[in-house]
Parts: structure tokens; C-alpha cells; sequence
């Protein structure tokens, strides 16, 4: 994959004004608001696993509209003590899949929850547990145009109204330490976990890796893959939207998100990125309200990014904000 975006020295200082909605605080905080009014408490159940130094509970939670959400929560097994937190945001259509498959966090000695995303599942991994109830009008296949008619029935204020709640219900675990939870993921997980960081309070970090849903307005005009492209083909049919598509994305669009998050914060990108544009994923970081931040940059990487080598300087970063 060729160069195709700006210059790094042009990346660094890239810090683009994007759409942003008169009432965007004021729409987050009444969806953060009705759903925390019907929320339940967190329900664990434990589950039979291989391991011999990790636990693992089956858990749902309440999220948006107080919808059940499933998750992992997978935590070293005899340790004193509440733990710090990471809270785990999954990539485009995988789910949280079986408790066997992620346990880096819980072995490096924190809390680790995988939340399930509502509806997705079915494309790569061993699958999702979570369905999304709520009906929607004509859409592009995929995720990212469902309910766009309106921010108020778009798919994604279900998501992040989920990854804010799963915040929420982490710090009411036992075995977490409310005051030291993080959020981590890659992807769509990192555009997830950039909202949650700006919907949530007092996050110890945000950990963003090569995150999607940012800039929609330049990556859907720049790039030629799906995800983005399905907003493309949407537009390609209903002409003259494009208005009102971005209205709505604005609502969702990780650079306005960034822009209100203050935690700590671990970004990534892949100068090669055919999926996330490496201009897409600077937006986000150069607006990113918090001053103690830094971005790994992987210049002949695409999508996949550091992978573990991201991971260990994730362990790192949060190891240093975890210490009480």
C-alpha cells in the first residue's frame, strides 16, 4: 500500500474544525440520563474455563434504554484487593466471543471486561451474544447507516450509550477498583472507547487503537473500503443527503468526542491505513482535550497497526496512571 495521505510533519499539526451540533452536549447528556434512570445493577455469574490463575464471569449489564448487554470479565484469580480496570471495546462485526480467547489484561493483573457490541458478531471471531432490538429504516448493508435518518435512532447513541454504561457497571463490580478503570480498543472498539472517554468521568486512560468513526466527512470521501464505504454506497442512492447524513454522524464523529475527553490518553495509527486514514485518526488526536497524551505511529503499517507491540505500550501507559 502506497503513501496516499499527508506528510507526518502535516499529520502532527493536522487539527481539522469538523461538523459539530449546537446540542451535542445536551443530546448526550439526556441519552446518558434516560438510560441511567432505567439501569439495573451488573449480574456475574462464573464460568468453568481451562484456566488455573484467571477467573472468568459471564456478565450482563444495563445499557442503552436499559437493553441487556452482555460481557467478559476476566480477573487474576486469588489477588487482594479491588484491582484497576480495563474496560475492552471490540473492532467492526466481532464479538465478544468465548471467555478462552482474550486474556492478556487479566494475566498482566487488572480487571478486564469485554463488552459485547449489540448486534454484531458474525464475521469474524466465535460470534456475539448481544442483540440490538430497536427497528430502523432502509440501510446500506452493515452498521453504519442504520437509523441515520435521525441522531436519535441512529445505531452508534446505542453503542456508546452501552460503552458509557459499561463504565458505569465496572466500577459497581466488587473486584474492581472504581477509581482506577481504563478504556482500551482498536478500530471500531478505539472509536468506542474514544466516546466512552469523553462520556465518562474520571477514566484513568483512553487507549485508541488505529481508531475508526473519526472525520467521517474526509474518510468516507477518501477511502475506498468498508466500513466507510457503506456510507458511501448509501448516499449513492438516497442523493442530496449528504447533509443530513453528516448532520447526524456529527453527533458520533470521534474528533468532537476527543475534544471533550480529558483522561490520559494512548492513540495509535498505521501510516499505510487503507481503513482508518492516518488524517482521520490525527484529528481526533491533535482535538483530543486532555494534555497528557501521545500516539504511537507504525509508518509501514496498515490497519493491523502495532498489535502487540501497542499492546505492551498500552500495559505500560496505564501501569503508570494505575499506581495508587
Amino acid at each position: 500500500m502506497p503513501r496516499f495521505d499527508l506528510s507526518l510533519p502535516e499529520l502532527q499539526n493536522y487539527a481539522p474544525q469538523v461538523r459539530e451540533p449546537r446540542d451535542f452536549d445536551d443530546f448526550w447528556s439526556s441519552t446518558l440520563s434516560e438510560s441511567r434512570a432505567v439501569a439495573h445493577a451488573p449480574r456475574l455469574v462464573e464460568v468453568d474455563t481451562p484456566f488455573t490463575t484467571l477467573d472468568v464471569f459471564d456478565v450482563t449489564f444495563s445499557g442503552y434504554g436499559g437493553d441487556d448487554v452482555k460481557g467478559w470479565l476476566t480477573v487474576p484469580r486469588a489477588t487482594e484487593g479491588p484491582l484497576a480496570a480495563v474496560v475492552e471495546f471490540n473492532g467492526y462485526n466481532g464479538g465478544r466471543g468465548i471467555p478462552v480467547e482474550r486474556i492478556g489484561w487479566a494475566s498482566a493483573g487488572y480487571a478486564h471486561f469485554l463488552m459485547d457490541t449489540r448486534g454484531q458478531g458474525s464475521t469474524w471471531g466465535s460470534g456475539g451474544d448481544t442483540p440490538d432490538p430497536h427497528p430502523t429504516g432502509p440501510a446500506a448493508p452493515g452498521f453504519m447507516t442504520r437509523g441515520i435518518e435521525d441522531p436519535s435512532t441512529y445505531y452508534y447513541r446505542r453503542v456508546y450509550t452501552d460503552a458509557a454504561l459499561a463504565v458505569d457497571a465496572v466500577r459497581a463490580m466488587p473486584q474492581v477498583d472504581a477509581r482506577r478503570v481504563g478504556v482500551v480498543g482498536g478500530s471500531q472498539g478505539g472509536g468506542i472507547a474514544i466516546a466512552a472517554a469523553g462520556l465518562s468521568t474520571n477514566v484513568i486512560a483512553a487507549m485508541p487503537d488505529v481508531p475508526f468513526l473519526c472525520h467521517f466527512e474526509r474518510a468516507v470521501g477518501m477511502t475506498d473500503t468498508d466500513p466507510y464505504q457503506e456510507v458511501a454506497r448509501y448516499l449513492s442512492v438516497y442523493r442530496g443527503a449528504e447533509d443530513r447524513v453528516f448532520d447526524v454522524l456529527s453527533y458520533f464523529d470521534g474528533v468532537n468526542h476527543a475534544a471533550r475527553a480529558t483522561a490520559p490518553a494512548l492513540f495509535s495509527v498505521g501510516l499505510l491505513d487503507p481503513i482508518c486514514p492516518p488524517s482521520t485518526v490525527f484529528a481526533a488526536f491533535n482535538r483530543y482535550g486532555g494534555t497528557d497524551k501521545a500516539i504511537e505511529v507504525y509508518h509501514f503499517n496498515q490497519h493491523e497497526g502495532g498489535q502487540s507491540f501497542q499492546w505492551t505500550a498500552q500495559t505500560r501507559f496505564i501501569g503508570e496512571r494505575a499506581r495508587t
